[in-house]
């Protein structure tokens, strides 16, 4: 008889716990599987449906097989799943039709957006797991909330929140909605905010619970969020890449904290693989620009996208699309400079077609890629592989550095401050100190823009007036046609 209830006990154990530990096991696998397929733009669609299942495998087996036992030694599952399945599918009908529709140019802005509603939803957990810990600890007359489960609430509602208010700030910057706020007072003012939060987290902590108690968490919440606004607003325009992968290593943690707090290997897994990867590739882009992330936290260069003419008695020397044509044709070596303003155009298919044709004339036509080009961590990457640019024709900064002597001619198109000579040879400029991709080296420069307008950065740039650049007017989609007919012509 004891053999039966010991074999019953293990079933019950294997119904409603083990396959539900295994099944986040395997999404947590999935889950790795899918960051490793990133890595290549060959694979990096297959990677993201690798995820997307482990995710999705965590979700529906969540509902199905989580239980809790009560005191009378039987198992209760979800409620409300009609609530949850329909949660699900209208967020997954925003969620495609958003992806679907949302233009190249605008794809930083919805990952501002997505990175803040995961933030949103770590805060919003904390603050539903407050009161029911407090009501808890009050009623076994706890002198303290000391302990692990109450740091996680805090630090997930503490961090979710400062996530979800900078991702939507960075949104309005990245949307030219909310302009810079270059103000010196903003880095005391949010030197004081993070003390004031890491203070009343510990205030919170040390403090005895009392049932129904909740102004607490709503403050904490509060102050997180304005915490949030005021941590994006001082940085500038130029550093939205390193913010967007800063702010999404904050909710991979926030996320992370939530796993702790229900012991969920899945939740646990997902947000230390997104705030591991999210903090490394923080850190790889500070090196590349040769600033600390303090540098760029406290909001030390760039400045509204506002445009402005170029000043003073300096002329640009233009070329003519004929000229133009000639010069890509009889090169050897030709090196294309993306920036926004190819995803703005969107013409990169163009560029493709471009380096097809000069590739059947004899031509060596491959990319130089600034790692914080554009308005996102691998913005130009995945605008490239778009167009079904081989991998291999793309360049990193050093590499392409170290062949401008020998490359013939180097079009940029639509990118300034990632070539822009002052971070080399202006100890005044804002930028000095930002490695750049050097292609006043090169024999000759093109550089296509709708006008002499600045970067993002909101600072001029003398590679314009240089004695090898010539300008090339217009948009570059109707510009780069217009090319390509042209060598076609020859």
């Amino acid at each position: 008889m004891e053999t039966i209830q010991t074999l019953t006990k293990t079933f019950e154990f294997s119904e409603y716990i083990s396959i539900l530990e295994l099944s986040y096991i395997l999404a947590s696998v999935l889950f790795i599987l899918g960051l490793k397929k990133l890595s290549h733009p060959d694979t990096a669609r297959s990677g993201n449906l690798w995820a997307a299942a482990g995710m999705g495998l965590a979700i529906v087996f969540t509902i199905l097989f989580h239980k809790t036992k009560l005191e009378d030694g039987t198992y209760q599952g979800i409620h409300n799943i009609g609530w949850i399945v329909g949660a699900l599918i209208i967020g997954t009908v925003v969620g495609w039709l958003a992806a679907r529709k949302v233009k190249m140019t605008a794809m930083p802005q919805m990952v501002s957006i997505f990175n803040g509603m995961g933030g949103a939803c770590a805060a919003l957990i904390s603050m539903m797991e407050f009161p029911r810990m407090q009501n808890e600890l009050a009623g076994h007359q706890a002198t303290t909330m000391l302990n692990g489960e109450a740091l996680a609430i805090l630090l997930g509602l503490m961090i979710g929140g400062v996530s979800f208010a900078g991702s939507m700030v960075a949104f309005g910057k990245l949307d030219e909605r909310i302009g810079d706020v270059k103000s010196p007072v903003l880095r005391y003012i949010n030197l004081s905010f993070l003390f004031i939060l890491l203070g009343f987290v510990v205030f919170i902590m040390f403090k005895s619970p009392v049932a129904g108690e909740n102004w607490m968490i709503y403050t904490l919440a509060g102050l997180a969020l304005v915490y949030g606004v005021t941590f994006v607003l001082p940085i500038g325009g130029a550093d939205m890449p390193v913010v967007i992968s800063l702010l999404n290593s904050f909710t991979g943690v926030a996320a992370a904290m939530g796993g702790f707090l229900y012991s969920n290997q899945a939740m646990l897994t997902g947000g230390i693989l997104v705030g591991s990867s999210g903090t490394i590739l923080t850190m790889l882009m500070c090196k590349a620009m040769n600033r600390s992330l303090l540098n760029v936290i406290i909001g030390a260069f760039g400045g509204s996208s506002a445009a402005g003419p170029a000043t003073g008695d300096k002329t640009v020397k233009e070329i003519s699309l004929s000229d133009a044509a000639v010069l890509l044709s009889y090169s050897q070596k030709v090196l294309v400079v993306p920036g926004y303003g190819l995803a703005v155009a969107q013409a990169q298919h163009l560029c493709h077609e471009l380096e097809n044709l000069l590739a059947s004339k004899g031509v060596e036509l491959k990319y130089g890629i600034h790692p914080v080009a554009g308005r996102m961590p691998g913005h130009m990457n995945v605008l490239l592989a778009e167009a079904d640019v081989a991998y291999e024709k793309l360049q990193e900064m050093e590499d392409a550095n170290n062949e401008m002597n020998n490359t013939d001619v180097v079009i940029v198109v639509g990118a300034n401050d990632v070539v822009n000579p002052a971070a080399e040879d202006d100890a005044s400029s804002p930028i000095y100190g930002m490695p750049v991709i050097k292609v006043w080296e090169a024999k000759n420069t093109i550089i296509m823009k709708r006008s002499m307008a600045k970067g993002y950065a909101a600072i001029e740039n003398n590679l314009f007036f240089m004695p090898k650049s010539r300008m090339l007017f217009g948009d570059a989609k109707a510009t780069l046609q217009k090319l390509v007919s042209e060598i076609k012509n020859l």
